[in-house]
């Protein structure tokens, strides 16, 4: 009730988007129920039929009047939230970690996710200043991926950048400086294991974790373009380091 105006759930998650609602279906996470207008119903009933969770259904003013914001496409589920790991545990079974410092963006937290899960990154890490991964507007723009990608979050930062390190990660450190070693030599290497870490849009990632990495590295872009957008940054990256 209120979403728009009260601070979301640290049990549960809300899902919206009839894209989002079938990545929920097909996870492993407790659905609590289900909320749709009368179109979007007939539209998603062979989804959810088999599904033991109750489906509400209202109108679109009654929808809006009960959430405080028009429901994007009329679909709305309710759904307990992923247990985290330990970080030693996502570090047992990953090869590829994106590591975030400082993002708040809850919509370019949704995209690196989005990104990681397609291309070949087996988790995330977040600092612990970072926004929450399920916090709705995220679990959309992740077009649902954010439920199936394994999320830790750190409490000892910047001190497990070691603890990425000590577990046999070579831990990359994204930035636009011009020295920082080019994207495409990096991937040649071939390392075995790579937490490759990103800053917030703007300040990038601190002088503390730059010093702390194995190695810093860039996209190269033109001259006259001063960065990236950090999700636009992490897709790339992906898709040169990561294991499809």
């Amino acid at each position: 009730v209120g979403l728009r105006d009260r601070k979301e759930s640290d049990t549960f998650l809300i899902a919206e988007t009839p894209v989002v609602i079938e990545r929920l279906v097909k996870s492993s996470l407790t659905i609590r129920s289900f909320f749709l207008t009368p179109k979007a119903f007939e539209r998603m009933w062979v989804t959810l039929q088999h599904v033991d969770a109750p489906v509400y259904v209202a109108e679109p003013e009654v929808m809006e009047s009960i959430t405080g914001f028009e429901v994007h496409r009329g679909v709305l589920a309710s759904a307990n939230r992923p247990k985290m790991p330990g970080l030693l545990d996502l570090m047992v079974r990953s090869k590829r970690l994106v590591v975030l410092e400082g993002s708040n963006d809850h919509e370019n937290i949704g995209a690196i996710a989005r990104s990681a899960r397609a291309l070949g990154f087996d988790g995330m890490v977040l600092d612990p200043t970072c926004a929450d991964p399920y916090y709705r507007r995220c679990v959309r723009v992740s077009m649902g991926e954010m439920i199936h990608l394994p999320i830790s979050r750190s409490t000892n930062w910047p001190g497990d950048v070691d603890t990425l390190r000590t577990a046999g990660f070579v831990v990359a450190a994204l930035t636009p400086a011009a020295d920082a070693v080019d994207l495409a030599e990096f991937a040649a290497q071939g390392h075995e294991r790579v937490a490759l870490m990103l800053g917030a849009e703007g300040p990038g990632l601190s002088s503390a974790v730059l010093a702390a990495a194995d190695v810093r590295v860039r996209i190269p872009i033109r001259s006259t373009v001063d960065s990236l957008n950090v999700g636009h940054a992490a897709a790339i990256a992906f898709a040169a380091l990561g294991r499809a």
